[in-house]
């Protein structure tokens, strides 16, 4: 089985080399990534959050790994020099760590510690004394061992070309496999050195900066600094004869450094070179790249997938779509780190949208639309699944394609939709700076949080139907056109493919035209089944299309001419329309209007009458597009007004 899988990644590789960057590769590669990300190693994971780490704070690992890179022994020695803060009185420090990695001594200032591994792959050290609250201290571990390979697992040595290449993927819960670290979602590391001893005719790469290379005979030692805080999953190592270029990124003067196998040099350099085009695109959009003190890199794998590690992003191809997916990650999932695995979109969705607007930004709106056709086709194929991990022992849920990858992508992109793109975009470049959430870990509440102060909305509904709810809604909509009025009349009917969400609130874009070339598009924020909207339309409408541009995750939508003539709406008639001052009330069946309430597009009350007779003033309201919901004693009437 292992075999088969090597040898479907490096056909996967060849594949994407050869394939331009159209709609149909990128779907096709978008879900290899995602099989890839899972792996077959999810089969053996069954980990837990570690309460037993929680008692201290990790400031600084010194990692000295040893290995010589051998595919026939595919193993490493190394010690581990950590600090840490007590956070309550400690007699004993935990590390996570595979039970077959063999820990030959731990020391703490020239002084052997006592120390046990016991079945639950921990390390457990016990102190010479308590170390209080706030008190910083430090150890070393040395240990050697051949790491669990299962499949694309944390630690791997094989070959490219018939050399040698050693490469580490640690994600979600792999970094324990091959080294004593705390793994879980709770601490990043302050600051890191990385030193890798390996033969000298090899090149090692890791996280940060380049500080030496010293050969010694037939061995080199290769130190690398990263200063920014990072979490155990994002430290990798890779060791092999790689070639080494460098893209120019002028905005932000620093290099993009490619490690590469000689034998793909010319593809790479080709693939690489609309790196600092994506990048100038997420800056501009966003922030500057992070970590732009230090360096931004590829390093190529073997594996057909690729993996974000801070600073150097491992890659198995170097296709637009991987480059710029694992490029948004040094802000999606490195700078920002998701709190709990639960919250997996915050890098996974974000990484798969970013990848879309360069899309929009390089191909154009037809080829962004053909995206959101295409992910909202695959999404809701199923008619169950959240984007809300609810089991994050099951890594292939965890790396869910259609869930944590494109539904969450989809949800980025109706939130963009419902709140406009300056509300959406300064949403998001607000949460990257946020000094709580930045250099850290975030949940969704956080992002959530941010969206809602700069839109001033309340999301609470909308994340509890898209982001915990399962599955989607199916809209029908009955309409006709009343000539002697001008106006299109629509009443909404929504289903919902799954029973936890009761009704998706959304606006729903509909788009109604004639034969002689007419057409509009209108947005109707549909809250509630059976509702009505009558809109103004100076042609004479003959078809109506829902969602035309695909923004609204649904499926099986449907607009039918209606011979209803939506008597109780068409009873209350408000001009003119648009309005500049008051707005009139014609009632030719004398119904009793309890109540009249205006909202903004952004759904807030922006007024409120009680028992409205013949007229409204809409005079201290902006100019703008109104929702108008109508409270009878036959029911509810919703009209949209504009203010001019």
């Amino acid at each position: 089985m292992r075999n088969l899988l090597l040898l479907f990644v490096s056909l996967f590789s060849l594949y994407v080399f050869s394939q331009s960057d159209n709609i149909a590769t990128k779907g096709y590669y978008l879900e290899k990534l995602h099989k890839l990300e899972m792996r077959s190693a999810k089969s053996k994971i069954d980990f837990k959050r570690n309460p037993n780490t929680d008692n201290y704070d990790l400031k600084y690992h010194r990692l000295e790994f040893i290995t010589d890179v051998n595919p026939s022994d595919p193993s490493i020695s190394g010690t581990i020099t950590s600090y840490f803060e007590a956070l309550s009185a400690m007699n004993t420090i935990t590390f996570d760590l595979e039970s077959n990695m063999q820990v030959t001594n731990v020391t703490q200032r020239g002084n052997n510690l006592s120390f046990i591994q016991n079945s639950n792959n921990e390390l457990v050290i016990t102190l010479p004394s308590t170390q209080n609250i706030g008190v910083l201290d430090s150890l070393s571990v040395s240990y050697n061992g051949t790491p669990i390979i299962s499949g694309f697992d944390a630690f791997e040595v094989s070959t490219h070309n018939g050399t040698p290449i050693l490469w580490t993927l640690s994600e979600p819960y792999g970094a324990r496999t091959w080294w004593p670290c705390k793994q879980d979602l709770n601490d990043k590391i302050d600051s890191i050195d990385v030193y890798i001893t390996h033969p000298a005719i090899y090149k090692a790469v890791s996280n940060g900066v380049l500080k030496s290379s010293v050969t010694t005979g037939s061995v080199k030692t290769t130190r690398w600094k990263h200063k920014y805080p990072i979490p155990a999953y994002l430290i990798a190592i890779a060791v092999t004869n790689y070639s080494v270029y460098t893209n120019y990124v002028a905005n932000g003067d620093f290099d993009v450094v490619n490690y590469v196998y000689p034998e793909d040099l010319a593809e790479a350099m080709s693939g690489t070179s609309i790196t600092p085009q994506i990048m100038d695109l997420f800056g501009s959009l966003f922030e500057p790249y992070p970590f732009a003190d230090e360096k931004y890199g590829h390093a190529q794998f073997g594996w057909g997938g690729g993996m974000e590690h801070t600073t150097i992003s491992f890659m198995g191809n170097f296709s637009r779509s991987l480059i710029a997916h694992e490029l948004a990650h040094q802000w999606f999932g490195n700078k920002i780190t998701c709190g709990s695995w639960e919250d997996i979109w915050l890098n996974e969705g974000f990484a798969t949208y970013l990848t879309a607007l360069v899309t929009e930004n390089i191909d154009g709106e037809n080829s962004f639309k053909n995206w959101r056709t295409s992910i909202t086709n695959y999404v809701t194929g199923s008619p169950n699944g959240s984007v809300f991990v609810n089991d994050t022992t099951n890594v292939s849920r965890i790396f869910n394609n259609r869930l944590s990858y494109n539904k969450g992508a989809m949800v980025l992109h109706m939130l963009r939709y419902k709140l406009g793109d300056s509300n959406f975009f300064q949403s998001i470049k607000n949460y990257l700076a946020d000094p709580n959430l930045a250099f850290s870990y975030a949940k969704t509440i956080d992002l959530q949080n941010h969206l809602e102060s700069v839109s001033e909305e309340n999301l609470t509904e909308f994340f509890n139907d898209w982001f915990r709810g399962e599955g989607h809604p199916s809209f029908t909509v009955n309409w006709n056109y009343n000539s002697s009025l001008q106006q299109v009349n629509f009443r909404i009917y929504q289903t919902q493919s799954h029973p936890s969400v009761s009704f998706f609130e959304t606006p729903l874009p509909i788009k109604v035209y004639n034969s002689n070339g007419n057409e509009e598009i209108i947005r109707l924020e549909v809250t509630q089944n059976g509702q009505y909207f009558s809109k103004p339309i100076d042609f004479e409408v003959t078809g109506v299309v829902v969602d035309p541009d695909s923004h609204i995750l649904s499926r099986n939508n449907s607009a039918t001419l209606s011979e209803n003539n939506f008597s109780l709406e068409q009873s209350i008639f408000l001009f003119p329309n648009p309005t500049t001052n008051d707005l009139h009330i014609q009632n030719t069946s004398n119904i009793n209007i309890i109540s009249a309430e205006i909202f903004n597009l952004m759904g807030q009350l922006v007024l409120f009458i009680k028992n409205p007779i013949s007229k409204i003033s809409m005079s201290n309201l902006d100019y703008g597009v109104y929702l108008i919901k109508l409270e009878t004693d036959k029911g509810i009437v919703n009209k949209t007004i504009v203010k001019k």
